[in-house]
């Protein structure tokens, strides 16, 4: 099993940045991808960043330039780096590790873009 603890989120004005934490406990596989989705009400959850155990990134195409995603192995945690918040950018994030064979998510981190 594998516990993912987010923090970070919060209200933040139009043009304003943010930066989101998880970090991962429990059974850490050595090779292993983590990252962030986001999701509103009545819709689907939809990929931000992604980024595998060795440093391979993928990021969602409308959010390119605005977003920078990283990680420390050493202390099993993933960072979002958010700039030039949009209100359209208000979902709850989530945390996400994958060892290849199972999936796993964080609680979720409110993420408001509001004046």
């Amino acid at each position: 099993q594998v516990q993912l603890v987010e923090s970070g989120g919060g209200l933040v004005q139009p043009g304003g940045s943010l930066r989101l934490s998880c970090a991962a406990s429990g059974n850490i596989d050595n090779y292993n991808t983590m990252g962030w989705y986001r999701q509103v009400p009545q819709s689907e959850r939809e990929l931000v960043a992604t980024i595998t155990i060795r440093g391979a990134i993928k990021y969602a195409d409308s959010l390119k330039g605005r977003i920078t995603i990283s990680r420390d192995n050493a202390k099993k945690t993933v960072y979002l780096q958010m700039n030039s918040l949009k209100p359209e950018d208000t979902a709850v994030y989530y945390c996400y590790y994958s060892n290849y064979q199972k999936n796993y998510w964080g609680q979720g981190s409110q993420v408001t873009v509001s004046a």
